[in-house]
C-alpha cells in the first residue's frame, strides 16, 4: 500500500524524496524509529518492529539494544531475520538465554525500556486483542493469540505499537477479546504491573499517546495532508485530541535510503 500525502517533499540537503513514493511500511518504520531516541533496551518483535529497531540503531539509538522473544539478547544480524528463531540472530548476539531467564530475569527484572507490540485491535486504554475477530466461538478471522505479548506488555517500561490500519475495527470502543491487558485493565483486577502500558501507538494517520496509567490514549501528531477530524472518523471512540497537534516530519532522503538500503535491501518486511 502506498501512502501519499499533500505536503512538500522530504528533503535531506539537496534530495527530495516524493512523499508519493513512500510505502505505508517505510511511513510506520521511519516514524517508530524516531521514537526510539534515547531508549537503551526494546522486546522487538519481527516485521515492522525490527526495521524500526534496525534503523534507529543507524540514526537516533547508536548504544539500542535488542532482545527478541527466543531469547537472543543484543543481536548483531548480519541481515534481517526472517522469524524470530532465525539462526542470523545468534550468530554475534551479547547472549542467548533460556525461556525461564529471558522472561523471568530480563523482563519480569524490569530490564526493557521499550517493548514494541502489534495487535488487531486497540482500545483507548492501550488493550489489545490478537486472539480474533468476531465470536470467540465462530470468530470471522482467528489470529495467533498472545505469544509474549503478556509479559512484554505488564514487564517493559512502556509499549509502542505499530498499526497498519487506521479505522474503528482496529480502534475500537469494545475489544472483539481482550488478549493483552494494558495497566488499567490489570489494576482494576488487583494486579499490578511494572510498566506504563502503551504509552506510543504509530498509524498511517499519525500519532496517539499516553502517559500511563489513568490517562486515553489521545491524538497528538498527524502525518502530513491528514487532518484532525480524519482520525477522529477513523477510531471507534470519541478520540480525546491534545491542546497541539503536531504534524510529523515525513521521512527524509536519508533515512529512505538508510532504510532501502542498508537495513532492508532484500525486502523482507519493506512492502
Amino acid at each position: 500500500m502506498t501512502t501519499t500525502t499533500t505536503a512538500a517533499t522530504a528533503t535531506t540537503g539537496t534530495t527530495a524524496t516524493a512523499p508519493d513514493t513512500i510505502t505505508s511500511s517505510e511511513l510506520l518504520s521511519v516514524v517508530a524509529s524516531r521514537e526510539l531516541a534515547a531508549r537503551r533496551t526494546v522486546f522487538a518483535g519481527i516485521g515492522l518492529p525490527t526495521l524500526a529497531t534496525e534503523l534507529a540503531h543507524l540514526t537516533v539509538a547508536p548504544q539500542i539494544e535488542v532482545v527478541y522473544e527466543s531469547g537472543v539478547c543484543g543481536a548483531h544480524p548480519s541481515h534481517l531475520p526472517e522469524t524470530i528463531a532465525d539462526a542470523v540472530l545468534i550468530t554475534g548476539a551479547e547472549a542467548v538465554l533460556s525461556m525461564p531467564a529471558l522472561f523471568g530475569c530480563v523482563l519480569q527484572g524490569g530490564h526493557i525500556d521499550v517493548g514494541f507490540l502489534g495487535a488487531a485491535q486497540i482500545d483507548r486504554w492501550g488493550n489489545l486483542n490478537t486472539s480474533v475477530i468476531g465470536d470467540w466461538d465462530s470468530p470471522s478471522v482467528r489470529l495467533p493469540g498472545s505469544g509474549g505479548g503478556i509479559e512484554v506488555m505488564a514487564n517493559s517500561r512502556e509499549v509502542f505499537v505499530v498499526m497498519r490500519r487506521h479505522n474503528p475495527r482496529s480502534f475500537t470502543g469494545n475489544l472483539d477479546f481482550c488478549t493483552t491487558p494494558g495497566p488499567d485493565r490489570a489494576l482494576a483486577e488487583g494486579i499490578r504491573p511494572l510498566g506504563a502500558g502503551v504509552t506510543r501507538v504509530i498509524t498511517e494517520l499519525g500519532i496517539l499517546a499516553r502517559a500511563g496509567v489513568g490517562e486515553e490514549l489521545r491524538l497528538v501528531a498527524v502525518h502530513p495532508g491528514v487532518t484532525v477530524e480524519q482520525v477522529r472518523a477513523a477510531t471507534g471512540w470519541d478520540l480525546k485530541v491534545a491542546d497541539t497537534v503536531g504534524t510529523v516530519p515525513p521521512p527524509t532522503a536519508a533515512e529512505l535510503r538508510l532504510l532501502r538500503e542498508d537495513v532492508d535491501p532484500g525486502r523482507v518486511y519493506l512492502r
